[in-house]
């Protein structure tokens, strides 16, 4: 069986428009001002953990805890963050043809879960490394490893990573002896080893797998 390790954000899901309706939707709901949704616009724009959110609580003296500001966030995210239905398609069609399918992707673990369940996806991965399981990140040879791990497998050359991030998914899956895919999106920076193939959409990646598909 072969395997494909697929990012989460901006790969299989939509998480910058999620992202800012949740941050809309939250404050809203929860009664804070501009100042508010602007810091988290601003300081949750890459990521957002538990501690982002005792920060946040303490810089504007907030009434909520930060366990109940991180857990409505999560809600709000979940909701919001979509994976388009040719992707899971797609996916569908990777799955029948005997590919095992992994998520490996930074960001804590109980968020990334949320947005997996929320989104149709838990359905077809067969396991899911997030940073946050063992606080490593990618471009880190263990969060693939643990991916491949999760999915009952090992790493081989055979094995692919798809992903929008030059440094994290295509620079990493290199290192960690995979092929790779870059769905382009943005800038390729200077001094980093090609990706095997570029595509505009996972979706095309997905037809290159099937295609490419070996022996």
């Amino acid at each position: 069986m072969h395997l494909a390790l697929f990012d989460l954000d901006g790969t299989l899901v939509d998480r910058r428009s999620a992202f800012a309706d949740a941050i809309a939707d939250l404050t809203r709901t929860h009664g804070h001002g501009p100042d508010v949704e602007h810091w988290m616009l601003i300081h949750l724009a890459d990521r957002a953990s538990p501690d982002d959110f005792a920060r946040l609580r303490e810089v504007f003296n907030l009434d909520e805890s930060a366990a109940d500001l991180w857990h409505a966030y999560i809600d709000r995210i979940a909701a919001a963050v979509t994976c388009r239905p040719a992707v899971l398609d797609s996916l569908a069609r990777l799955k029948a043809a005997s590919w095992s399918i992994g998520v490996a992707t930074n960001g804590a673990s109980d968020i990334q879960r949320a947005k997996i369940r929320a989104t149709g996806l838990a359905d077809l991965i067969d396991g899911i490394a997030a940073s946050g399981d063992i606080d490593v990140r990618k471009p880190d040879l263990r969060l693939f490893e643990l991916a491949a791990a999760r999915c009952g497998t090992q790493l081989s050359r055979d094995d692919w990573m798809i992903g929008d991030n030059p440094e994290n998914d295509i620079a990493g899956g290199y290192k960690a002896g995979l092929q790779t895919i870059w769905v382009r999106g943005r800038p390729w920076p200077g001094g980093l080893a090609v990706p095997h193939h570029s595509v505009d959409d996972v979706t095309e990646a997905i037809d290159y797998l099937l295609t490419h598909s070996p022996e």
